[in-house]
């Protein structure tokens, strides 16, 4: 359709089906042979493209998402998508490409193709499929005035039969895994008449998905009346610990966080409060003795507050004023400092002979976590790699190729230190430590740090769930309900990882204990373990300057 045409194309207008010649109408045939060598790009920019809907006046439409990297600045959410699409139209008569709508939600092609459905933020309206609508053409709907009856045991009635045609039609294994599923429906089935509410629906089907024996069979509520998302607001948060003495709350420690991560700062920083001051009043408002200053900050997350601070005992000076933002999100600065605290154990116990990695999770934001300090961690004779508490993902195999590199010889660049070949390639012996919560594809890399022989893991069995989801299906009733489709199998293990985790080749086990009196057993068998490996397999190092050939001019051979 975009080859060049001898007629040139039409200056204005497009496909007009009443411009159509008789007898085009009806059957279309396509032929089969050759289809592959007839396949023909758009002539667009590369990007990420989805939702691609024909509409009428021979034209397409479809989304254009933002192409962002990770910095790790967020936990794995994969519903969470970090930026909107754009709308976009392109006619084929014209083979032109057009903007209709910079920023929305989804949208939905009506019936004879000639309107777009937009979803906005939460605003309904019509715009036109071909041309970007101005308010004329743009009709919006207003929602409050359709009225919807819910019959809630009806609804919960249809969603239960839902769910089972769902976990029918997808589950990983036709045969079901040997489960007669019908008969697990109809054994429930009778609980449906005795719920009364979203949440004891959805404990229903947690029991009917716990049937299936298999990990990611998730159900999550309906949620219904919670208002929208602009009238809930965020605890505010203020990235450091505080302790309470003799009514006064003092600033114990401001966590330092990363400056490769900028949700990973804690609101005081900068702003010249050193630990030992106290906090006595929010916007003005006293801070409670015994409540503290939490209760002040409700609602308060991403706006602005003043703060009051008396100076610490014993410094002397005026009391001082500050306006910060409170985090709506604590979690990645006090992972940030969990890591960093963990490094320094590490450089501690080994004499600053091991590096040491955690990688978060699978995702996108686990894989710019472990790049983050990659370069400067396998710098060193030795790496620890901990995946305790990995949440799972897709990027694992990303992950071994990482560290199964090895180093085949030395890049020298005058003032600057050597780079390896292959880059960013472990110097020694690598160690990987896991536990209980290391999940999904966490089980998967544990099991190939073991298969491929990269070295010991050290910790717990891991979770033991490698039957995956893709996607979330949301019932009649708004109740989101994930089927496991697809299922790993090892040549080693067989399907014996799902429900079991992989064992560790050494056990070790941080206690309640260890934890209060600042012990870190599991860590401290992983350095004794790569120390150990380093007696016996040196790391690569690179070479000095002693044996640089000769590059000096030979003499030249007598005269005769």
């Amino acid at each position: 359709p975009f080859a060049l045409n001898p007629e040139g194309r039409p200056a204005a207008g497009g496909l007009d089906p009443l411009e159509d010649e008789p007898g085009e109408g009806g059957a279309v045939t396509v032929e089969v042979e050759g289809l592959a060598s007839r396949v023909t790009p758009f002539p667009v920019a590369a990007s990420k493209y989805s939702a691609l809907q024909p509409v009428a006046g021979g034209g397409l439409v479809w989304l254009r998402w933002p192409i962002s990297g990770a910095l790790g600045e967020t936990f794995a959410n994969p519903a969470d998508p970090s930026e909107r699409p754009t709308l976009e139209h392109f006619g084929l008569a014209k083979a032109k490409k057009s903007e209709l709508v910079d920023h929305l939600d989804w949208f939905r092609v009506s019936g004879d193709g000639t309107r777009l459905v937009v979803l906005d933020e939460g605003d309904l309206r019509a715009v036109p499929a071909t041309e970007a609508g101005d308010g004329d053409s743009t009709t919006w709907i207003d929602l409050r005035r359709i009225l919807h009856v819910v019959d809630p045991p009806a609804e919960w009635r249809q969603a239960y039969d839902e769910a089972g045609r769902l976990i029918r039609a997808y589950f990983w294994d036709p045969g079901m895994c040997g489960i007669d599923w019908d008969a697990v429906l109809d054994q429930y089935r009778p609980l449906v008449e005795r719920v009364a509410t979203p949440d004891e629906f959805a404990d229903l089907l947690r029991e009917v998905l716990g049937e299936l024996g298999t990990s990611h069979a998730y159900v999550a509520a309906a949620r219904r009346n919670e208002g929208p998302a602009h009238y809930q607001r965020w605890q505010g948060l203020l990235g450091a610990n505080f302790v309470c003495r003799e009514g006064h709350w003092m600033v114990k420690r401001i966590l330092p966080g990363d400056s490769s991560d900028s949700k990973a700062r804690s609101p005081l920083a900068g702003t010249g409060i050193r630990e030992g001051a106290v906090l006595t009043h929010v916007d003005g408002r006293p801070v409670d003795p015994a409540a503290g200053p939490y209760p002040l900050l409700a609602g308060a997350g991403g706006t602005t507050v003043e703060l009051t601070f008396s100076p610490a005992e014993g410094t002397g000076g005026p009391s001082r004023r500050v306006a910060v933002v409170p985090l709506v999100d604590e979690r990645p600065l006090r992972y940030q400092d969990w890591v960093a605290k963990r490094r320094e154990v590490v450089r501690e116990l080994s004499g600053g002979r091991c590096g040491y990695l955690h990688i978060p999770d699978m995702g996108g934001s686990g894989w710019a976590q472990f790049n983050r300090d990659l370069r400067m961690e396998v710098s060193r004779p030795a790496l620890i790699v901990d995946v305790r508490g990995n949440a799972g993902g897709h990027i694992s195999e990303l992950v071994v190729e990482k560290l199964t590199r090895t180093i085949l010889g030395w890049d020298l660049t005058r003032d600057a230190q050597p780079v390896s070949y292959a880059s960013n390639a472990p110097r020694g012996p690598v160690v990987a430590v896991a536990d209980e919560a290391t999940s999904s594809d966490g089980d998967m890399i544990t099991a190939a740090f073991k298969l491929l022989r990269i070295g010991p893991v050290v910790g717990q069995r891991t979770w033991g769930g490698v039957v995956g989801m893709t996607g979330r299906h949301r019932l009649g009733d708004g109740t989101v309900i994930t089927v496991p489709m697809n299922a790993a199998w090892f040549d080693a293990y067989g399907w014996s990882v799902e429900n079991y985790g992989v064992a560790p080749d050494v056990e070790a086990l941080r206690t309640p204990l260890d934890w209060a009196e600042g012990r870190y057993p599991v860590l401290d068998e992983a350095v004794r373990l790569a120390l150990e490996l380093l007696e016996t397999n040196p790391p690569a190092t690179p070479p000095g300057y002693a044996d640089v050939p000769d590059r000096s001019r030979p003499p030249l051979p007598p005269r005769q």
